[in-house]
């Protein structure tokens, strides 16, 4: 069985053509940007993929575009998939047995599913037991506590079964409760289960106590907050507190001109900065070409003319080139600050540099 990431995972959504057929290329470009952003997982197949409209066939088509599409990228990203949505057990059985045959890190069974009258544990673990005893044997398991048509929450009793058959590899928890996730995470310690919790308002306090990450709708938003968030936690917090430290000292400097919420944004956001540069990024891998290309930019020296062509551009353009050339932020840090992947940071750059370029020639 094989182990999988901790990280963020992503629920991923399907994109359509026009006419409601699966669009299997934008199934592929997401899967390129989740990478792009940091994801060390995708869930796919899933709730957000609006998984209960899919016919069997489009779930495997879904599950292998991604994992082929992982694989082509040779990132190491773990896939796990659902599709689990049947109400007759036989019907569940040819479900995840064909997505398990896609070449998935781990399936995913829908807590409900296995319990559809919420008749207790006993129906809960004889219905486990029965699944599992049909399904290949080398094929990590894991469970979604979907809310969907009723949410079925893991009691101590079905984690202990779990625990004990040693073919569970991930849980994403949606139980939103600390004290429950307190326990849960107690009992999961020194288990090959990990949990991942799929709610926003507890997700900072869950990896200080031993989560393996976010799995959530959010992560469709902005997955690579949480991919950072998981691999800086205790920055996270830190950050946090000198973002309000800062806002209390410098209280008497907000004037009421700008929104308050923007104000306090801005003060974590020169923090962020400030951290972001400090941190070791990859950088894109044709950077020093975008900088040759349009040196005679970059080795401008008259700091008014410089300010004169950043004019010309819109806000993210105008930012993106001030934090690569005057902050000297590589394309992965401005990607962290400005809340995108790098390949929008070096397009947001290149597209300013075109736009400075022309309005220089027409100076001339």
């Amino acid at each position: 069985m094989k182990d999988i990431n901790t990280g963020t995972y992503p629920t991923m959504i399907t994109p359509y053509h026009d006419d409601n057929t699966v669009d299997y290329e934008a199934v592929k470009n997401i899967t390129n940007w989740y990478i792009d952003n940091g994801c060390t997982g995708i869930f796919a197949v899933c709730q957000s993929s609006e998984m209960i409209y899919l016919s069997l066939d489009e779930k495997v088509k879904i599950a292998k575009t991604v994992v082929e599409t992982v694989k082509v990228s040779g990132k190491n990203v773990s896939v796990v998939a659902s599709g689990h949505n049947s109400d007759d057990m036989n019907a569940q059985i040819e479900e995840m047995t064909a997505i398990a045959n896609t070449g998935v890190d781990a399936i995913v069974w829908v807590s409900n599913r296995l319990d559809l009258h919420n008749d207790g544990d006993d129906v809960w673990i004889k219905n486990a037991e029965y699944l599992l005893s049909k399904l290949p044997e080398d094929i990590a398991i894991g469970i979604y506590e979907c809310p969907y048509p009723y949410k079925r929450l893991l009691t101590p009793k079905i984690l202990d079964w779990c625990i004990s058959t040693g073919r569970f590899a991930f849980i994403k928890d949606t139980c939103c409760d600390p004290d429950m996730l307190d326990a849960r995470l107690e009992q999961l310690k020194g288990t090959s289960i990990k949990l991942f919790n799929a709610n926003s308002q507890t997700f900072l306090y869950t990896l200080r106590h031993g989560a393996a990450g976010f799995s959530g709708i959010m992560g469709n938003f902005h997955p690579d907050l949480y991919a950072w968030v998981c691999d800086n936690y205790e920055k996270a917090e830190d950050l946090t507190q000198e973002t309000f430290l800062k806002l209390f000292k410098n209280l008497s400097g907000y004037k009421g001109k700008k929104k308050f919420k923007a104000y306090l944004y801005t003060i974590a956001n020169h923090l962020c900065i400030d951290e972001s540069r400090k941190v070791e990024f990859y950088p894109l891998e044709d950077e020093e070409n975008i900088v040759h290309e349009y040196n005679d930019i970059v080795r401008l020296e008259d700091r008014a003319e410089i300010s004169y062509f950043l004019n010309f551009l819109s806000s993210e353009q105008r930012e993106a080139v001030i934090l690569r050339f005057g902050e000297q932020l590589s394309f992965g840090e401005i990607a962290k600050v400005m809340g995108c992947n790098m390949r929008t940071a070096q397009s947001r750059v290149r597209n300013a540099l075109k736009i400075m370029r022309k309005e220089q020639e027409n100076e001339r």
